[in-house]
């Protein structure tokens, strides 16, 4: 008999997923390295960006090694350490977490070795407690500590040195088979919660015990197609040809977009009519909502966006003038770690997927945007054509009228005149037209088009350079190419307080060598 309260699979966008209740793929097949890690008697680290699937593979695996009968397994949490920075109740909190984790196990054993008292000092409680269950159970313990890196100061240092304390006595005393750190950053990043840049600990580091980091990447194109072929057996909904392909443009494969992306379509958009096909532009229309809803996934990223570490990275990033910071520092790390930028194959770096570039730039805009008289919204635009050639002109007398004062809003200094330029846009046409931007790392331009009434125009940002000119109008006749256009705009912003305005507003119209038209904007 079918059970009248069950509820169908449906794509998962709150916490990790559950098998029979959430459409998933294998999460330890997704990292097999782990379990055999795991079993082979090893210390490790699993690192990834925030809602890639750590949580949803640990319990996987911890699920997987109770099951296999050889070893028991304890998923703790430490997520609500977060803040704590005091040794003394930071660390007792930690073993008060352990214990807590080992209550709540399924497994009869773990729960009845929880209460194992322990009253040693606030250096030595971890790894009693730890050593304590490891002698009471009949099998050898693997733990999993989830959300390590909510753990700084004082209080993740002693937590380190107690856990490689009790490693390098194994032989002495029983201690947990292997111990896996699970979070968003390495374990060798941790310095930066525990010291400043360029303070010692005073002794060698505080987990040098680790066999190996691991780190959970994107789903590819494939294994979207695998998860979305779950809903499609389930229901008998399809997606149309193309319908993956541009659902992995917009996310590449991040975990938490693909099944946002999907969710939006099925549940918002089409209102669980299985009947209806899911097409690519389903999913442009639900990444246009993401954008725009910003939930707290993408919240809780872009509210990183005005660290100061963060901004040193993401700056050069958005202006395209090249790599500024070493690739191996820990800001460029950090960066790369929440998951905010990847690494491209021509080692530069990029904002990790269309959907957060896009954000990215709409937050630092935002305010710029409701700034904005509402009276230029649609000016421009009569349904059929959008003016561009008046809009970039108006915007030369606002830029030579506000741009001191609207520069100084933005930490983002160098990134300013891009910025301001974009919101004037996004206000003109929003509700109108799309705006898209490709960011040319390394060739200093961006690259902007606004997509209106069936017609792109192609607009290239670049700051004012003895070459920014010539190669200026060669990146825009290749940009106009690519979007199929036959006219287009270079605005060069000129940063030189020293010149005269009458020298850095100007208007020019050229016929490009492959015949297409460009207008020179000068600001």
């Amino acid at each position: 008999m079918s059970d009248p309260y069950a509820i169908p699979k449906y794509f998962n966008t709150a916490g990790p997923c559950i098998p029979g209740k959430h459409y998933m793929l294998d999460a330890a097949a997704r990292l097999p390295e782990a379990l055999d890690l795991a079993l082979g008697e090893r210390y490790f680290i699993i690192h990834a960006p925030r809602q890639s699937g750590k949580t949803t593979l640990l319990a996987a695996l911890t699920d997987g090694i109770n099951a296999d009968n050889r070893f028991y397994a304890l998923y703790c949490s430490l997520e609500t350490l977060q803040g704590i920075t005091a040794l003394n109740s930071g660390i007792k909190a930690v073993a008060a977490s352990l214990r807590f984790a080992a209550q709540r196990s399924p497994v009869d054993a773990i729960r009845r070795v929880a209460s194992q008292k322990v009253h040693p000092s606030v250096n030595t409680i971890i790894g009693e407690t730890l050593m304590k269950m490891c002698k009471a159970l009949d099998k050898p313990l693997i733990v999993f500590f989830d959300e390590a890196d909510c753990l700084s100061g004082q209080v993740l240092i002693s937590f380190l040195r107690q856990l490689r304390d009790g490693y390098v006595n194994m032989v002495r005393a029983p201690f947990p088979w292997s111990i896996s750190l699970i979070g968003m950053r390495d374990v060798r990043d941790f310095k930066a919660q525990v010291r400043p840049e360029t303070a010692t600990l005073g002794s060698s580091s505080p987990f040098n015990i680790k066999t190996e980091a691991l780190t959970l990447t994107n789903f590819t194109v494939e294994q979207v197609a695998e998860l979305y072929h779950q809903h499609t057996k389930a229901t008998g909904q399809v997606f149309e040809p193309g319908a993956v392909e541009r659902a992995w443009y917009w996310c590449e494969g991040q975990p938490w977009l693909v099944n946002a992306l999907a969710r939006q379509i099925v549940e918002k958009d089409l209102a669980l009519d299985y009947s209806k096909p899911i097409t690519p532009e389903h999913f442009d229309a639900a990444a246009e909502t993401l954008m725009q809803r910003r939930d707290t996934h993408l919240d809780s990223l872009l509210e990183r966006l005005r660290e100061p570490r963060v901004r040193k990275v993401l700056e050069p990033v958005l202006l395209g003038t090249g790599q500024t910071v070493p690739l191996l520092s820990d800001d460029t790390r950090f960066c790369l770690d929440l998951g905010l930028l990847k690494m491209g194959p021509d080692m530069r770096l990029y904002p990790a997927n269309p959907i957060y570039r896009e954000v990215i730039v709409r937050t630092l805009t935002y305010d710029s945007q409701s700034e904005l008289p509402p009276s230029l919204q649609h000016r421009w635009m009569d349904g059929k054509t959008l003016d561009m050639n008046g809009l970039l002109k108006e915007f030369q007398q606002f830029w030579r009228e506000n741009s001191d004062i609207w520069v100084e809003k933005y930490d983002y200094r160098e990134m300013a005149p891009h910025f301001i330029l974009q919101a004037y846009l996004q206000r003109v046409v929003n509700g109108g037209g799309v705006i898209s931007r490709e960011y040319a790392l390394g060739r200093g331009r961006l690259d902007v088009s606004v997509k209106y009434a069936g017609r792109t125009y192609p607009v290239e940002l670049k700051l004012a350079g003895p070459k920014a000119r010539k190669d200026g109008l060669e990146q825009l006749e290749r940009y106009m190419d690519t979007c199929g256009a036959s006219e287009g705009w270079l605005v060069i912003f000129d940063r030189n307080a020293k010149k005269p305005w009458s020298k850095r507003i100007f208007w020019a119209t050229e016929t490009l060598p492959g015949g297409g038209t460009a207008h020179i904007v000068g600001c």
